[in-house]
């Protein structure tokens, strides 16, 4: 049997909690050209899922890597590798992560920006986002980048000369995309897909709140949101902002794979706070009114909900109460745009 090593997952600060990865295969990214991956393919480095190492496990060219990696570069210039991102956005930062290239990490590398609409094959669409940054091996390497409102379609990740990166994460917030309705004619107003986000929560010790928002069924309970064992009074929250306003009209909550950890019961509440100071929501919150009140849950299924769904009109924001505590894989918003 062989042994698997799973490099650690990065400590988040809080600009990359409130951002989603927009480099995620889940929601559509891909990895679609690159200098050199000789030794490694390009669509590695976008798994979900963190690094591993397989001591003693080798292939076709050398030994195995979970990650981008490039041949020793010998002659001029340095390699590189474009990525498609899964939904056009505003950029807040990345992480470059090097875990287990330790002899073979670029000592340096640079990212660049094709916004959207321009041509990512013409020179002239790509613009500087992260200047060339010094690398470490067996390393997170978390880097914000100046705010700002351009929105990016791709991004070009340079590395100097050559070498392997184990993963790429994109931290952005999604800029709404054409509203796809259901076969019902009803909108998820809360997708990540458009333009939905976690904003804050009170918890989020096993799997981050944005896993919620995510296109299709979790495949393990990683990709959901899971707070920790609630030792004291009270109840688990977040406060998600919708991508489009809409009215409610159908609630979704999907438990998948949480057995003996989902919650007993959830609840909603919900406000229309447009251009609201996200920085109020965790108080006032606990204000809004009551969009679903406390319904059963169960393991391992999808769960709807209309009929206990109030019609509160349009809305920009709810908050997801967990009783007391759990994970939840999905939460869908079906409705009426506004």
């Amino acid at each position: 049997m062989e042994t698997v090593l799973t490099a650690p997952v990065a400590e988040l600060p809080d600009w990359a909690r409130r951002a989603v990865n927009l480099a995620d295969p889940r929601i559509g990214a891909q990895a679609v050209a690159t200098s050199d991956d000789f030794f490694a393919p390009m669509a590695r480095m976008l798994q979900a899922g963190p690094a591993t190492f397989v001591p003693g496990k080798y292939d076709q060219h050398g030994k195995w890597m979970d990650g981008w990696e490039s041949r020793r570069k010998r002659g001029p210039g340095h390699d590189w590798c474009v990525v498609k991102l899964g939904r056009p956005g505003t950029i807040v930062g990345f992480d470059i992560d090097t875990s287990f290239f330790t002899g073979n990490y670029p000592p340096a590398a640079s990212i660049d920006g094709c916004r959207e609409g321009r041509d990512p094959e013409a020179a002239d669409s790509w613009v500087p986002l992260l200047a060339t940054t010094p690398l470490a091996g067996n390393s997170h390497h978390l880097l914000p980048v100046a705010r700002s409102e351009r929105i990016f379609s791709h991004v070009r990740v340079n590395i100097f000369p050559d070498g392997g990166i184990a993963r790429l994460r994109v931290y952005g917030h999604t800029a709404p995309s054409a509203v796809a309705p259901g076969p019902d004619g009803l909108v998820d107003l809360v997708a990540m897909v458009h333009g939905g986000r976690a904003v804050t929560w009170n918890d989020a010790h096993f799997g981050q709140c944005s896993n919620l928002l995510l296109p299709e069924r979790g495949v393990n309970m990683g990709e959901g949101w899971e707070t920790r064992r609630r030792r004291e009074p009270g109840h688990d929250w977040c406060i998600l902002a919708l991508g489009v306003a809409g009215t409610v009209r159908r609630i979704e909550v999907d438990t998948a794979h949480f057995k003996g950890n989902y919650p007993d019961r959830c609840s909603l509440q919900a406000a229309c706070m447009p251009g609201a100071a996200e920085a109020s929501l965790a108080s006032v919150s606990q204000f809004w009114q009551t969009l679903l009140p406390e319904v059963r849950l169960g393991p391992d299924g999808i769960f709807l909900f209309s009929d206990e769904c109030a019609d509160l009109g349009p809305i920009t924001h709810v908050r997801f109460n967990l009783h007391p505590d759990g994970g939840i894989s999905r939460l869908r918003l079906w409705g009426d745009l506004a």
